[in-house]
């Protein structure tokens, strides 16, 4: 018998935030998500401006952030991208193999290499001030 995995609601989307997520980070941190339909609820919006009042940035948030905007957003232009190559480099057999790879993809993602991100991102910003905000293409 298999174990059906739940869709992600905004609900469990909430659970997995106030369980999982908010309790590991930092004081002071700014919290960064998509546009992704559960992440827009009204009770995980409610939940991100009492848990990160005016420090977190999203889709109906105080600190908009530019909509579809990769070269500003590290989680899509490095993170996700490497994740999914990486996960992706052999074929997935079940929901339990693709929770094992993302596991094994993420684990050695060090602190040094979301330094060189944050490094990249600044570059990118860099870029988009001299260019008054100009479609560029960076590669």
């Amino acid at each position: 018998m298999h174990r059906v995995e739940p869709t992600v609601m905004s609900n469990i989307y909430l659970d997995m935030l106030q369980l999982y997520a908010v309790p590991q980070f930092p004081e002071g941190v700014i919290f960064q998500q998509d546009s992704a339909p559960p992440h827009y609820g009204n009770i995980v919006r409610e939940f991100l401006d009492t848990t990160f009042p005016q420090r977190w940035i999203g889709r109906g948030a105080v600190m908009a952030w530019p909509p579809r905007s990769p070269d500003t957003t590290p989680l899509d232009f490095y993170l996700w991208g490497y994740v999914k190559q990486h996960v992706y480099s052999e074929r997935i057999n079940d929901i339990y193999h693709l929770k094992q790879r993302i596991t094994d993809v993420i684990h050695p993602v060090t602190p040094d290499v979301l330094t060189r991100v944050w490094a990249e991102l600044d570059y990118c910003l860099d870029v988009c001030r001299a260019t008054n905000g100009a479609h560029i293409e960076l590669r």
